[in-house]
């Protein structure tokens, strides 16, 4: 089997390095940790990514750096953007759906109606319940 993932600065290419380059003169996310920060790409994507201890990935997003987000229950990958446009909370395991809530509101992101439903039933439970 192949490993496709690499941190070794040997394996990138031109292209590659030119994409690392650009990463380390980026700003890092305000919610991205800085322990552990490093250089990383999947050779199968081509994709080069900021990786920290915490197994968060930095990625570019347009022209600035965004947390590329993967959900601990299904495996959703998205910016949080998408993950807000290509799923709906009703329809995805309940804690992908606070997941992606808990980190749109991190990120300040706007809520398609749907999710915003979703995370205000949340709150009101969680009031609820307190």
């Amino acid at each position: 089997m192949t490993n496709y993932y690499s941190e070794n600065l040997a394996d990138f290419g031109y292209r590659e390095r030119q994409l690392a380059g650009d990463l380390l003169k980026a700003r890092l996310p305000d919610n991205f940790s800085h322990h552990g920060v490093r250089v990383a790409m999947n050779a199968s994507s081509g994709y080069v990514f900021l990786v920290n201890d915490d197994y968060q990935v930095a990625m570019f997003n347009g022209d600035q750096l965004a947390i590329h987000h993967t959900t601990s229950y299904s495996g959703l990958e998205g910016f949080i953007d998408e993950l807000l446009a290509d799923y709906n909370p009703n329809e995805i395991n309940s804690d992908d759906a606070d997941y992606i809530v808990e980190n749109a509101e991190i990120e300040g992101a706007e809520l398609p109606s749907a999710w915003y439903a979703y995370a205000l039933f949340k709150k009101q439970k969680e009031a609820i319940c307190a």
